[in-house]
């Protein structure tokens, strides 16, 4: 009777190449200026229409100031400010919403300032370009592209959304703050 082996056999072909994990991932998406974006789902509680935003002194000019939320002061950080994005033909502020953080991740009550939110998404792992999300070093709030086919004009194009490491922006943002 052969004896079983817990070790590898050495057969003189190369190991099979391990698959790569295409789990899908849920996503809300919105508008800064002209661009897509996206956050992870399980970060947000809530999305809120724009109220009156009360500024504080002293602060960075990302830190747009506080919002009275059901009762409990949430600060608002202005994500287009934080994120350095011109948008010379902005839309009307009080069009803009508010999406509210989960405190899991945020540790205090915060939201984000956003011009739109334009839907909560699944897409599969294999939608993701992390590659190309990776080329700036120096911001590692960028999680990936996210690739969605879309129709125009009988055409199939590819349409592109930046997907955020919102806990990674928000570190930083404590750490300079």
């Amino acid at each position: 009777m052969a004896a079983i082996r817990d070790e590898p056999v050495e057969t003189g072909k190369d190991p099979q190449p391990v698959k790569e994990k295409h789990d899908t991932i849920q996503v809300v998406e919105f508008l800064l200026g002209n661009e897509q974006f996206a956050i992870d789902l399980l970060d947000v509680k809530e999305v809120v229409d724009y109220t009156t935003i009360t500024k504080l002194p002293n602060y960075p000019e990302y830190v747009r100031g506080i919002i009275d939320l059901r009762g409990e002061i949430t600060t608002i950080i202005d994500l287009k400010h934080r994120l350095k994005i011109n948008d010379p033909g902005a839309s009307a502020i009080k069009s803009s919403r508010i999406v509210v953080l989960d405190t899991k991740i945020t540790k205090s009550k915060m939201g984000i300032l956003v011009d739109d939110v334009t839907s909560v998404s699944t897409f599969e792992g294999n939608q993701v370009d992390y590659v190309s999300a990776s080329a700036n070093k120096e911001d590692t709030s960028i999680t990936g592209i996210i690739k969605r086919k879309v129709m125009v004009k009988d055409k199939e194009k590819n349409e592109l959304i930046i997907w955020i490491d919102i806990r990674q922006l928000l570190g930083n943002i404590k750490s300079s703050a």
